[in-house]
Parts: C-alpha cells; sequence; structure tokens
C-alpha cells in the first residue's frame, strides 16, 4: 500500500475515533469527554493499529485509556463501516506522553540557555 494510502486511513481513523468519543456513542463513565487522539500509528499492512490519546485532566488519562481499551471492538465495528477496506485493523489504545517529554527538553534547553 502507497504511504499516501495508509496515512489516509490513520487520518480517517484518528477522526471516527475522536468523533466517537466527543459524540459521547462509547458509553463508559471512566471516558473523559476530553480525551483526544494524538496520533494512529497502522501496521504496514493494516491489520494493526496503535492509537496515542491524551486527557484533560491529566490524572483521568489511564482510566480513558482502559476505557477505550474496554470498548474496542465496539469502536472497531463502527469504523468498519468508515474505512471501508476489507479487513479492519485490531486497536489497541495508549497512552501519549509525548507532550509532557517535550516539556521536559524544553525546560533543559532554558536551563542551559539561561546558565550561559
Amino acid at each position: 500500500m502507497s504511504e499516501f494510502s495508509q496515512s489516509r486511513l490513520e487520518s480517517k481513523l484518528m477522526e471516527s475515533i475522536s468523533s466517537l468519543i466527543v459524540s459521547g456513542a462509547i458509553k463508559n463513565p471512566h471516558l473523559s469527554v476530553f480525551t483526544s487522539v494524538t496520533r494512529v500509528e497502522l501496521s504496514p499492512d493494516n491489520t494493526a493499529a496503535r492509537i496515542y490519546v491524551s486527557s484533560m485532566p491529566e490524572e483521568r488519562i489511564d482510566a480513558s485509556v482502559r476505557a477505550l481499551n474496554s470498548a474496542k471492538g465496539f469502536i472497531q465495528h463502527r469504523i468498519a463501516d468508515v474505512l471501508r477496506t476489507k479487513n479492519t485493523p485490531v486497536l489497541e489504545f495508549v497512552r501519549d506522553d509525548s507532550y509532557r517529554e517535550a516539556e521536559r527538553i524544553n525546560r533543559l534547553i532554558d536551563e542551559a540557555v539561561g546558565n550561559r
């Protein structure tokens, strides 16, 4: 599959899952409505997708990831119609801590520049 097609599928996955979260279609009290999909990594053969999520407040992220993983069968069924592919990828939701790492690097840079 071309890189463009894979990128397009990742975007569709991201948009579809985000829409399910915002619309309240996923009925789980532990899922924060402030949970957002930050990135999707689709395997080269489209059989698996790792979905990175973040949430506000930060304390709710683990509960939101567990809620999404428990609803992944429902989510996979709902996105099957949107993707229109032969197979729907198996979903895995994981916590996205990239923003925390970026903050740490920025702080280190600020400290290094400030010490000159």
